[in-house]
């Protein structure tokens, strides 16, 4: 599997309706619309078939990025690990079929990403089985599946509205 991942901070993650700080040091802050997978039960070397034991539900996040940061640094872990760039929520979702949900993400009022989950390149238990390859994957940890096309930048001020169909809209705004 040609899969790459990353890891954010504990202190990047807020919630609904949290405002996501705008970092001094960027000039290009990005939204990227994703479907989170919540892990609700301790595993390493997860199978494919046993991922769903493992999973207790999905939820909506927000994987805010300082793109030029990630240009500048030609990797992603500053980039995407300011505090408040996991914007996740509002809710957790435990019973959804998370291969057939529409996902859009609107900046002001205006649609800058959709999509459905059944166009993401790798599922869910896709990935719970090649991470936990790697790592264990511990109760409460979050796993973002990856955006669709239409990424781009916010600006202070701006309010972010990520949709999963079947899980709510997550909403912060940027200052």
């Amino acid at each position: 599997m040609n899969l790459k991942f990353f890891l954010k901070p504990p202190s990047s993650v807020i919630a609904h309706l949290d405002d996501i700080i705008y970092p001094e040091m960027s000039s290009e802050v990005d939204y990227e619309a994703e479907l989170a997978i919540i892990i609700s039960k301790t595993g390493k070397n997860i199978s494919f078939d046993d991922a769903d034991d493992h999973i207790g539900g999905y939820t909506i996040l927000n994987d805010v990025t300082a793109r030029d940061i990630q240009r500048k640094d030609e990797q992603w872990t500053r980039a995407k690990s300011f505090d408040t760039f996991a914007p996740i929520g509002p809710y957790i979702e435990t019973e959804m079929d998370p291969m057939n949900q529409n996902i859009s993400l609107y900046i002001n009022n205006k649609v800058k990403q959709e999509s459905n989950t059944k166009n993401m390149i790798f599922s869910p238990k896709d990935l719970v089985e090649f991470i936990s390859s790697i790592m264990t994957l511990n109760a409460g940890d979050i796993i973002a599946t990856g955006t669709p096309s239409g990424v781009g930048q916010m600006n202070k001020g701006d309010i972010s509205e990520v949709t999963i169909e079947g899980i709510g809209t997550l909403t912060n705004k940027v200052i």
